[in-house]
């Protein structure tokens, strides 16, 4: 047996001693969890697992979609921001979490998430039965106008929902009281655009995506959309500012974020790598055959559509009684 000599021993402590600490592994270096508040098979859903396929593909680890239902968003939501900031689970919010916490059903805002890119922005539409009598957005609200409190009816999601909220920005936007048309709640656009075709509304708000099926039957017609721009899938439809003059818009944005607090590593790889699943034809195809809006915002600009939406939203549902915080 070699004996050591003590000048030995110290020395190798010495050593180790002075070496530098191991360097930590780079993100991502195991998989990562993106949650999705919404339930499979939705819009949000196909969103966030096209771009977990993309983000896999670029980042070299797996990105595993996990639904994380209830709560109308709450429970999905509070789950993203509340889980351990170390870019190991992140997931995709969606405009409710500029909603819930004015219904007073969640503490949790915006400001409890590290917005890290938005991917998509779907804007409402406003739809009558093919055989309605208005022709045009302006058609349509000089009726409004007209009739007396409660005569129109409309839906396209449940009560206080996004869609319910557009119709209540849109009406403010021409003057006139939040709930000055009835809303009648429904389990979603499916049910809503049915009972438009069957007659039972004036017209709905949901999203053009939502409406497609009725619309490429002929049962029913899109108006307007509640946006900057007209939508590429859908270019025949004027924008509100150009059927009416009103600048008022809005949509259901879809943000991918994580908790408040993440690394600046984390929040520096995943920009970039958003940005290549945006720009990627596979991502460009997937969106544009579905009718989903395609809008890109960074970090910053997500944050900012954020706390923009959170204000617009929040003052809406005042408005229209439906705000409890």
């Amino acid at each position: 047996m070699i004996e050591l000599s003590r000048r030995t021993l110290l020395g190798s402590g010495a050593a180790l001693l002075a070496a530098p600490a191991l360097a930590q592994p780079k993100w991502p270096a195991r998989p990562v969890q993106l949650l999705c508040p919404w339930a499979a098979g939705g819009g949000t859903d196909a969103v966030v697992r096209i771009a977990a396929t993309l983000l896999e593909r670029d980042l070299g680890q797996p990105f595993n979609v996990v639904n994380r239902t209830g709560g109308s968003g709450v429970v999905g939501h509070a789950a993203i921001a509340q889980s351990n900031p170390d870019g190991y689970t992140l997931g995709i919010i969606t405009s409710e979490i500029c909603m819930l916490h004015w219904q007073g059903l969640t503490e949790v805002t915006y400001k409890n998430f590290t917005p890290l890119g938005q991917l998509n922005n779907d804007p409402p539409g406003i739809q009558v039965n093919a055989s309605s009598p208005y022709k045009t957005a302006k058609d349509l609200a000089e009726a409004i106008k007209a009739s007396p409190p409660g005569k129109f009816k409309a839906s396209g999601t449940g009560q206080g929902g996004i869609w319910h909220l557009a119709l209540a920005g849109w009406l403010i936007a021409m003057g006139l009281k939040a709930d000055h048309v009835r809303w009648v709640p429904s389990n979603g656009a499916a049910p809503a655009m049915q009972d438009l075709a069957a007659g039972g509304l004036d017209f709905t708000t949901c999203s053009v995506p939502e409406a497609r099926a009725m619309l490429d039957a002929g049962r029913a017609r899109s108006l307007a959309v509640m946006a900057p721009a007209r939508l590429s899938a859908f270019p025949n439809i004027p924008t509100l500012q150009e059927a009416m003059g009103i600048g008022f818009t809005t949509g259901a944005m879809r943000i991918i974020a994580g908790p408040a607090g993440l690394p600046a590593e984390v929040v520096a790889a995943v920009g970039p790598a958003l940005k290549k699943v945006y720009d990627s034809k596979e991502y460009q195809d997937f969106m544009n055959a579905r009718g989903f809006g395609l809008v890109y915002a960074d970090a910053a600009g997500a944050g900012k559509a954020l706390a923009e939406a959170d204000a617009a939203l929040g003052n809406a549902m005042k408005e229209a009684g439906l705000a409890k915080a």
